[in-house]
């Protein structure tokens, strides 16, 4: 994934900024793109999608018991009336 995008980056500065070809050799600048995104903490889109998923279910659930709290407190109210 970080050789995919050091590669991508190297592109792009290619297509865009030929001139600084020159100055950054393409194995130089891939060892400082890679070296910059191993110190970032990053996730795949699957992990991300996954704990997504995960999030979405426990809020769901969540409001689920807030609903039964609620009820729960409104009968509790009624039988002290």
């Amino acid at each position: 994934m970080i050789n995919d995008f050091a590669q991508k980056v190297f592109q792009e500065i290619d297509r865009h900024a030929p001139a600084l070809k020159d100055l950054f050799p393409k194995r130089e600048l891939q060892a400082a793109v890679q070296s910059a995104l191993g110190k970032m903490d990053l996730v795949t889109r699957e992990e991300f999608d996954a704990q997504t998923a995960v999030l979405q279910r426990t809020r769901e659930r969540l409001e689920q018991l807030e609903k039964q709290l609620a009820e729960m407190e409104q009968r509790a109210q009624n039988r002290d009336v």
